[in-house]
């Protein structure tokens, strides 16, 4: 069994900002990185527990400030699962909401999605009655995207292409562990050819 959720929680808290810059960059042009930014694991557990959502790994809020000043929290949400989730969209929309009836701060929710389907991209969560209508819509990302990219993957020194490409070849070699163990040498050899350690 392929353990994807501590590599990806670990980079995104080594490397927040890279990670935004990387897949979410209208996100990072609109904060003011050198006022810094916060974990807030403690409200997010406390949103989590109160939701009772199950286990979730991966899940970030982060409080940051706007270039206009207005501080924000970001709510990220890494789904690292092999299958798609009916109620994922739903999700999304309670945490999204909860954050903000709890704590009342603007709420950006994002989302990577790293399952085998190509065809799943859940973004919104929508319903009607009586006219009344709520729509929610999120940004999504999903890893399966970057297989047709990957020289430029390999082009590129932003830490999280790593963390993708490594992501990619873990769900392609499966059944074949030589071959993974040849992939994970040579992306950890390329960690260090980067300067990481």
């Amino acid at each position: 069994m392929t353990e994807l959720d501590t590599p990806w929680k670990d980079t995104l808290e080594s490397y927040f900002e890279e990670f935004i810059a990387f897949f979410f960059p209208q996100a990072y042009r609109e904060i003011a990185w050198s006022r810094g930014f916060e974990f807030l694991d403690k409200e997010l557990q406390q949103v989590v527990r109160d939701a009772e959502l199950g286990r979730r790994l991966v899940d970030k809020l982060v409080k940051i400030s706007r270039q206009d000043g207005e501080e924000a929290w970001v709510l990220i949400h890494i789904e690292v699962q092999s299958q798609q989730e009916t109620d994922f969209a739903e999700r999304m929309f309670v945490y999204n909401y909860r954050i903000y009836d709890r704590y009342r701060r603007s709420v950006a929710s994002l989302a990577v999605l790293g399952d085998e389907s190509s065809k799943w991209r859940p973004n919104q969560f929508d319903y009607e009655l009586f006219g009344c209508d709520m729509r929610f819509r999120f940004p999504v990302v999903k890893l399966l995207d970057y297989q047709q990219e990957w020289s430029a993957l390999e082009a590129s020194r932003n830490p999280f292409t790593t963390v993708v490409m490594a992501h990619l070849k873990a769900l392609e070699t499966r059944q074949n562990r030589n071959q993974r163990l040849q992939w994970k040498l040579a992306l950890t050899r390329r960690l260090y050819e980067q300067g990481y350690e």
